[in-house]
C-alpha cells in the first residue's frame, strides 16, 4: 500500500498532524505578514448564483479597507468542482478560496488541498450550531472551512388534505407509517409520499438523523459503516413501506412527480429547508396549502434532524495569503450584510444561527404565507442537526446508492441488500485507492 495514503487518514489523531502539514504548505508566518503588508488579490471558485454581487460588497467595503480584493470565478458544482480543485492542486495552482459541499471536505483534506484555518476563524464557532460546525472540523481540533449554508431536514404536508382525511401530523416514524397506511385506506389513489433514489442526499440525511456513522477511523485505518444498524433501520423502514404499497416508489424531480404534488396525488414530502423553492415550481397550484413540521423521530424522546445539502467556504493550501483568505471567508458567512445579500442574491439558507432569524428570514416564504412561523421553526430545527460522518469517497457511495436503491425501489425488493451493495462498493473503492480499511 502506498505510504501516501496512510498519511491521508482524517482521524482525530492524524488530522492534527495533517493540519500541521497543511500549514507548512501555506508558507511561513513571515510569508503571511509580507502578504498583508500590501494589496492582496484572492481568487474564489464558487457555483453560487449572484456571488459576484455579494463579493462586490466586500471589495467596496471591508476589502477596500484591508486592501484585500476577491475575484469570483464561477464553476460547476458537485464532483466536477472537486475534481477540478484536485487537478489544480496537483499543479500547485488551486485558487485561494473554494466553495465545498460538506461531504466533499474529507476528500479535499485527505489530498492535502485545504488549509487548517482554526487560528484565523476559530472564534466564529459560537455562531453556528454544534452539528453544523463539526462538519468543517471533521471531528478534530482543526477547522477546514467556514459553514455557509445548510439544509436541515423537515416534514412538509398538505395541510388541507390532512384535515380532509382526518390525518395527524406524525411526530415519530412509526406514526408516519401509520399515516401512510391510513391515507391508503381512505384514498387508495393517493400516496403520503414516495421513496426516491435519484438524490442520494435524502437517504444520507435520514441515516444521519438515525445516528449513522458511514465513515470513521480505527487507529490508522478507515472503517466504513454504511450498512451499520442505524442505516439498516432506515432502509428496512422505507423498503417495507414500498413493498407493502403504503407509499409510492417513483423518483422525485420528474414531470410525473411534479404532477403528483400539484394535483394532491402525493400529499407530503420529506425534504429540507430549501423545499419552498422546489414546491413553487413543482406544485404552483397548491401555494398556501402546505405546512412544515419537524422531521418525525425514531422515538418520542428524541429531537434531532438530518441534513440534506449545504456548503462551506474553504482556503486552499496553495494560497499564499491564507490569513487574508480566511478573513474573507469569515466575513462572507458571519457578517449580517453579507448574509442578507447571500439570501437575496443566492437564495441560500444561512448556516449562521443569528442570520436565520434576521433579514430575509423575518418573513415566511411567499409559498408558505399561511405559516407565519416558518423560519422560526426552521431555526429551531436547524439547531438539532445531527453530526455527520463523511469519508474520502462519498461520490462512489452516492453513485452506488442511486443504482442499487433505484433498482430496489422499482422492483420493490430488499433495501438492505441494496445497502450491502453500497457498503461493498465503497470499501472496494477505498482499497483500490490505497486506503487502509478495517474489516
Amino acid at each position: 500500500m502506498p505510504n501516501t495514503k496512510r498519511r491521508r487518514l482524517v482521524a482525530t489523531t492524524v488530522a492534527v498532524t495533517l493540519g500541521a502539514t497543511v500549514l507548512a504548505a501555506c508558507g511561513s508566518e513571515d510569508g503571511d505578514s509580507e502578504a498583508r503588508s500590501g494589496p492582496v488579490s484572492l481568487t474564489y471558485w464558487t457555483w453560487t448564483p449572484g456571488m459576484d454581487k455579494v463579493v462586490d460588497l466586500w471589495n467596496k467595503g471591508p476589502g477596500k479597507k484591508e486592501q484585500i480584493t476577491v475575484t469570483v470565478k464561477k464553476q460547476a458544482s458537485g464532483d466536477t468542482l472537486v475534481t477540478k480543485i484536485l487537478t489544480a492542486h496537483k499543479a500547485g495552482k488551486a485558487p485561494d478560496l473554494v466553495q465545498a459541499e460538506y461531504q466533499a471536505l474529507p476528500t479535499l483534506v485527505s489530498n492535502d488541498a485545504l488549509a487548517d484555518i482554526s487560528g484565523e476563524v476559530g472564534g466564529a464557532r459560537d455562531k453556528f450550531a454544534e452539528g453544523v460546525w463539526q462538519q468543517t472540523t471533521l471531528g478534530t481540533d482543526a477547522v477546514y472551512a467556514v459553514p455557509q449554508d445548510i439544509g436541515p431536514m423537515m416534514f412538509y404536508y398538505r395541510e388541507d388534505l390532512f384535515e380532509e382525511y382526518g390525518l395527524k401530523v406524525p411526530t415519530t416514524w412509526e406514526q408516519f407509517a401509520e399515516t401512510a397506511r391510513a391515507l391508503k385506506k381512505k384514498a387508495p389513489d393517493k400516496d403520503l409520499t414516495t421513496f426516491s433514489a435519484n438524490d442520494s442526499g435524502l437517504f444520507a440525511g435520514l441515516a444521519q438523523q438515525a445516528g449513522a456513522k458511514w465513515w470513521s477511523t480505527e487507529g490508522q485505518k478507515w472503517k466504513v459503516g454504511i450498512n451499520d444498524p442505524a442505516t439498516r433501520k432506515v432502509a428496512e423502514f422505507w423498503g417495507g413501506l414500498v413493498k407493502e404499497g403504503a407509499i409510492d416508489n417513483q423518483p422525485m424531480y420528474t414531470p410525473a412527480w411534479n404532477k403528483a404534488l400539484n394535483t394532491g396525488k402525493q400529499i407530503a414530502w420529506v425534504s429540507a429547508v430549501w423545499a419552498p423553492g422546489t414546491l413553487t415550481t413543482a406544485a404552483p397550484d397548491t401555494k398556501g396549502k402546505w405546512a412544515m413540521a419537524p422531521l418525525p423521530q425514531w422515538s418520542g424522546s428524541e429531537n434531532v434532524t438530518g441534513s440534506w445539502g449545504g456548503s462551506s467556504t474553504a482556503v486552499t493550501t496553495d494560497s499564499g495569503n491564507k490569513e487574508a483568505a480566511a478573513k474573507f471567508a469569515a466575513w462572507l458567512n458571519t457578517d449580517g450584510e453579507a448574509l442578507n445579500a447571500l439570501a437575496k442574491e443566492s437564495g441560500i439558507y444561512p448556516a449562521s444561527t443569528a442570520a436565520q432569524l434576521s433579514g430575509a428570514f423575518t418573513k415566511s416564504p411567499e409559498y408558505f404565507s399561511n405559516q407565519a412561523d416558518f423560519y422560526t421553526q426552521a431555526a429551531e430545527i436547524a439547531q438539532t442537526t445531527a453530526p455527520s460522518a463523511w469519508g474520502p469517497n462519498v461520490n462512489v457511495a452516492y453513485t452506488t446508492f442511486k443504482d442499487a436503491f433505484g433498482a430496489a425501489a422499482k422492483n420493490k425488493s430488499d433495501f438492505t441488500a441494496a445497502l450491502d451493495t453500497m457498503q461493498e462498493a465503497t470499501v472496494a473503492d477505498m482499497k483500490k485507492q490505497g486506503f487502509e480499511v478495517s474489516e
